[in-house]
């Protein structure tokens, strides 16, 4: 009897893990609209689903950074206002893999804050919507200015994405205060152009007139890590300069130093992780940015 119950509870459990993943991750080719459009609009084009192979058919000059970002597949329609035939709304969902490939390809490609109340952010003018939800990355673009139709297909789509994974925590370590909206991105290389620091984020602040950089770059384990300081000790020394004394209060393994394109630099290393400031003009302003961002970061 015992053995019938504990049969029955791990089938219970698994019917309820595979039903929470089912509603995770929804099929992409189940969330283009179909039905319940916009009055007046019809689906014209697709669904025409794209692979790594068949990317460039789509996007030829932006395939090789959706790579960068993990691309699994897209999905593209194409949807147009029956009275008025040269008014349509191209479509494509793209399949990221992950949360944090979302959030980094929307991050690379939205211009500015313009959020428009979507996913887990987004950006929205006259003829186009962006938006990221769960390891979907959406974008519509409109012929023309059709603000109330986009808005109705973003909202169908959002709804479709049942996925609840929150944004990448890493994103809120990030202090407010001076922080330019929507300026936080997330590279999966390269970060500050440097491949030694390898992936992480940056963000943009604002002081005075001239902006700054906060950036947290992640690494494996501790090791890792100094051995990353180590580098971009190294590079300092011989591009620019690396000053001698202590940076006080995050001791003697912090680096202070100047790049010759980037400006003042302030490097430090908690657990796996390298937290800097760039370009920053007042020293008391950025350590003041890397103390509160330092307490976040875990």
């Amino acid at each position: 009897m015992n053995l019938t119950r504990s049969t029955l509870l791990s089938v219970i459990v698994g019917m309820v893990a595979f039903l929470d993943l089912s509603l995770a991750a929804p099929s992409l080719e189940s969330l283009p609209p179909k039905k319940d459009l916009p009055e007046g609009w019809a689906l014209i084009e697709g669904p025409k689903t794209y692979t790594s192979k068949t990317l460039f058919n789509r996007i030829d000059g932006q395939a090789e950074l959706f790579f960068k970002y993990g691309f699994q597949k897209s999905i593209f329609t194409n949807y147009q206002d029956r009275k008025n035939p040269h008014h349509q709304i191209e479509l494509d969902i793209y399949d990221m893999g992950s949360v944090l490939q979302a959030f980094g390809i929307f991050s690379r490609l939205r211009e500015e804050d313009r959020a428009g109340g979507f996913g887990l952010d987004s950006y929205l003018d006259d003829q186009s919507i962006f938006f990221y939800k769960g390891r979907y990355f959406v974008m519509l673009f409109a012929t023309q200015p059709h603000s109330p139709v986009l808005k109705r297909l973003a909202t169908l789509i959002s709804l479709k994405i049942a996925d609840r994974s929150p944004p990448p925590q890493e994103i809120g370590y990030f202090p407010k205060g001076g922080l330019k909206p929507g300026s936080i991105q997330y590279f999966p290389e390269g970060l500050l152009g440097h491949q030694f620091l390898k992936r992480g984020f940056r963000a943009t602040y604002a002081a005075g007139e001239k902006e700054s950089h906060l950036f947290l770059s992640i690494f494996k384990n501790f090791q890792e890590a100094t051995n990353a300081l180590k580098v971009y000790k190294e590079d300092l020394s011989k591009k620019g300069k690396v000053s001698s004394e202590n940076l006080n209060p995050f001791g003697t393994g912090a680096l202070k130093g100047e790049d010759p394109y980037q400006g003042k630099v302030m490097v430090l290393q908690k657990g796996f992780n390298l937290l800097g400031a760039v370009g920053f003009e007042k020293e008391e302003y950025a350590k003041n940015r890397l103390k509160e961002f330092m307490e976040k970061v875990k």
